[in-house]
């Protein structure tokens, strides 16, 4: 019975741990790319959006931990861009189904990955987030990734 206990005790604090992990959406991040597209469009903004696995991608929950959920990260990018997190996590197999259907459209071959998107959805840039861990180089690549945009 105490094995029983213990185990139950275990399960539900590792569920607790780790739904925390995922199950809530940023402050300043919508999870819909086309409503984002078109909010973007409206307002004269870039689309950026990161493919997660929020609770099985070491470079995922780094990344939220670091960059994505910051203030300063938040408020910067969104000056020029509408923010989006497309999740698909493993605990979730709902959310996972529903996301990896945008995955796939997306043809995501990483985590995390981010994709650039004008106002009519279409990309301008692309690259794994984890290459640029801190919130001032985040931003100064997606900067020099809007500056290209306007060049083409």
């Amino acid at each position: 019975m105490k094995a029983v206990t213990w185990l139950a005790a275990a399960t539900m604090s590792l569920a607790a741990i780790t739904s925390s992990a995922f199950a809530n959406t940023l402050e300043g991040w919508s999870t819909d790319v086309e409503a984002a597209v078109a909010l973007a469009k409206k307002e004269k903004k870039s689309v950026l959006v990161e493919f997660t696995g929020s609770d099985w991608c070491p470079p995922c929950i780094m990344m939220r931990k670091n960059v994505f959920s910051k203030k300063e990260f938040v408020e910067k990018a969104s000056k020029d861009y509408v923010l989006v997190e497309i999740d698909v996590p493993k605990a979730d197999k709902a959310l996972a189904a529903r996301n990896q259907i945008v995955a796939e459209k997306y043809k995501i071959d990483g985590f995390p990955t981010v994709v650039l998107l004008n106002g009519e959805g279409k990309e301008f840039g692309r690259f794994y987030a984890s290459e640029y861990p801190e919130v001032d180089k985040f931003l100064a690549h997606i900067d020099k990734k809007l500056e290209n945009k306007s060049l083409d």
